[in-house]
């Protein structure tokens, strides 16, 4: 599995540095790209590039780099876009939730049920990380100013509740 994951990392990087040579060599090359390739979409299709090329070599788990880059680059963009930059302090708190989602995926295409549960969990970790710190900054005011207190309260049962039933 390992071999994999290298090999596919070293066809990735082939693959990204071709692309710059072709850019410096061939100017047609270069107009083409940078309506696709402009910052920080590029960032997304990195990440599709290492889930395709993960996907072809039949590793798997490369999954889980991509989804993290791509991610990251969804984040970037939506800041961009935004001009909110300051929304970092909360945002950071997917990139979790961009690993729990790769995990998911590498669970799905080897059939690993193992990895769809910790992908799960890791998602749903990430997810209530961002509610509980979107709050803290003020930015999460579709629940009012309870927001905040309700959102801890309905985690905490829900932990109180898994720790029971686990112990049957």
């Amino acid at each position: 599995m390992r071999n994999r994951s290298q090999l596919a990392l070293g066809i990735v990087l082939i693959l990204l540095g071709g692309h710059f040579i072709a850019q410096l060599q061939f100017p047609q090359w270069r107009e083409l790209t940078s309506l696709y390739m402009v910052y920080p979409l590029n960032i997304v299709a990195i990440g599709a590039l290492i889930f395709l090329v993960g996907l072809v070599v039949g590793a798997t788990s490369m999954s889980i780099p991509a989804a993290i880059v791509a991610g990251i680059g969804g984040i970037l963009y939506y800041q961009k876009m935004s001009g909110d930059y300051s929304s970092w302090m909360f945002l950071w708190t997917l990139i979790p939730g961009f690993a729990g989602i790769g995990e998911m995926l590498s669970g799905l295409l080897s059939r690993n049920s193992f990895k769809l549960r910790a992908g799960a969990n890791s998602l749903l970790a990430s997810g209530i990380l961002f509610l509980i710190f979107a709050s803290i900054f003020g930015r999460m005011t579709i629940l009012g100013p309870y927001g905040l207190p309700a959102i801890l309260i309905v985690i905490g049962v829900w932990i109180v509740v898994r720790g029971l039933w686990k112990r049957k």
